[in-house]
C-alpha cells in the first residue's frame, strides 16, 4: 500500500515521503495513530508541497547553523569550578555546564545531546569539545576549566 508520512518514521522516512508498505502495518499501525495516510492523488499534493517545506527548513537550520561556526570557534568558553589540589575538581563538567556557559558567555542555545564529551572533565585546563549543530555542521568549542 502506498501512503504519504505525516510525521518522521525512524527507519522508514520523513514528513511528506512517498513509501510503500505492507497493507497490515499501514492499516493497523501508521494510520490509526496519526502517521501516514493512503496516498490518493490529492494527499501526493500535499506530501509534495509538505516536502518542499520541509526542504526549505533543512537549508535555513543547516545556514543558521554554519553562521554559529565560526561565531563558536572565536571565544574560548571558561567554566568555574571548585577544585582542590593539584588541580582536582571536587565534581566534575559535564555537557549540561558546558551548555550553560556556552549560552551564557555567547547567547548560542545548545542542545547537551548534541556535545561530544567522551566522559566528565574532572581536572582544570583547557579541553576541545566537539558539537553538532545540524546534520553534517559541527563546532569545536574551546574550554577552559577554571578554579573557582
Amino acid at each position: 500500500m502506498r501512503v504519504v508520512l505525516r510525521d518522521d518514521v525512524e527507519s522508514l522516512g520523513k514528513k511528506g515521503d512517498l513509501v510503500d508498505v505492507a497493507d497490515g502495518y499501514a492499516r493497523n499501525y501508521l494510520v490509526p495513530r496519526g502517521l501516514a495516510m493512503k496516498a490518493t492523488r490529492g494527499v501526493v499534493q500535499q506530501a509534495e508541497a509538505m516536502r518542499r517545506n520541509r526542504e526549505a527548513r533543512e537549508v535555513r537550520d543547516r545556514q543558521a547553523a554554519e553562521a554559529l561556526v565560526p561565531q563558536l570557534a572565536a571565544k574560548r568558553i571558561e567554566v568555574k569550578a571548585r577544585a582542590g589540589e593539584g588541580g582536582k575538581l571536587f565534581g566534575s563538567v559535564t555537557t549540561t555546564d558546558i551548555v550553560a556557559a556556552v549560552q551564557e558567555q555567547t547567547g548560542v542555545v545548545l542542545d547537551r545531546r548534541n556535545v561530544s564529551l567522551d566522559e566528565p572533565i574532572r581536572e582544570l585546563g583547557s579541553v576541545e569539545v566537539a558539537v553538532k549543530l545540524d546534520a553534517g555542521v559541527e563546532a569545536t568549542v574551546g574550554v577552559d576549566v577554571v578554579s573557582e
